[in-house]
């Protein structure tokens, strides 16, 4: 089966050293959040800042600006699905897209892509935004999940080996696929309380940085008044 477009290409953080270090990550919860069309301009902002090659590991070659922008603007959120985690200022480091083909019926696959901003990398995001894609396709009644990346991107082909993904590679280029179990009920309450951590975690975010953004207009305040008084009393 042929894959869907070369804007799913994912590109995923290079391992962290030390055994004891990935251990304890992969035990941290990580909170990921499904995002909507109200993030069009973070997802833009987020696929921008990479760099050439990382645009060339993401979308299979090197996306200019205006590809990209594209791309964004034709996510078709009714469709597909884009998973994202934030930092404490709610920017997104990292996201994933499980993309569906429009004919979703007849054609029983989606297609994953994924990519983690330069300074966020080594925390095994990439690992978690496809295992929280996966849990989705699977209630989602998808029976393969398919990964198209470039052959030199070892690691999200090892994060789709070690999923137990069949990988087929063709020169510079790798497909992986991986078959899917149904949904049973622990899936469906995994995938539900994934979705409430990710949401109280953005609330919680959400709300510490209006109060920073409060505490700072209370500080530029006061400084104006300082200042005046201080002309005042000249």
């Amino acid at each position: 089966m042929g894959r869907m477009d070369r804007f799913h290409q994912p590109i995923i953080e290079p391992p962290a050293d030390g055994g004891a270090r990935r251990k304890a990550r992969s035990s941290a919860v990580v909170p990921i959040r499904e995002v909507g069309p109200g993030h069009r301009e973070r997802i833009a902002r987020h696929l921008l800042a990479l760099d050439e090659h990382d645009r060339y590991l993401r979308f299979g070659y090197a996306a200019t600006d205006h590809q990209i922008r594209q791309y964004v603007e034709g996510l078709n959120f009714e469709r597909d699905h884009v998973f994202g985690i934030f930092n404490r200022r709610l920017t997104l480091i990292a996201m994933a897209h499980l993309a569906y083909p429009a004919e979703f019926s007849g054609a029983g696959f989606a297609e994953f892509g994924v990519s983690v901003a330069k300074h966020a990398r080594g925390r095994g995001y990439g690992k978690r935004l496809f295992e929280r894609a996966a849990i989705h396709a699977v209630n989602d009644g998808v029976p393969t999940l398919y990964i198209h990346a470039l052959s030199e991107n070892t690691a999200m082909l090892r994060i789709a080996r070690q999923a137990g993904a069949v990988i087929e590679q063709s020169g510079s280029e790798s497909q992986a696929h991986l078959s899917l179990p149904t949904a049973t009920f622990a899936s469906r309450v995994g995938e539900l309380l994934a979705d409430q951590v990710g949401q109280v975690d953005y609330r919680l975010k959400s709300a510490a940085s209006q109060a920073r953004g409060l505490l700072t207009t209370v500080q530029e305040v006061r400084a104006a008044v300082r200042e005046g008084q201080h002309k005042s009393g000249q």
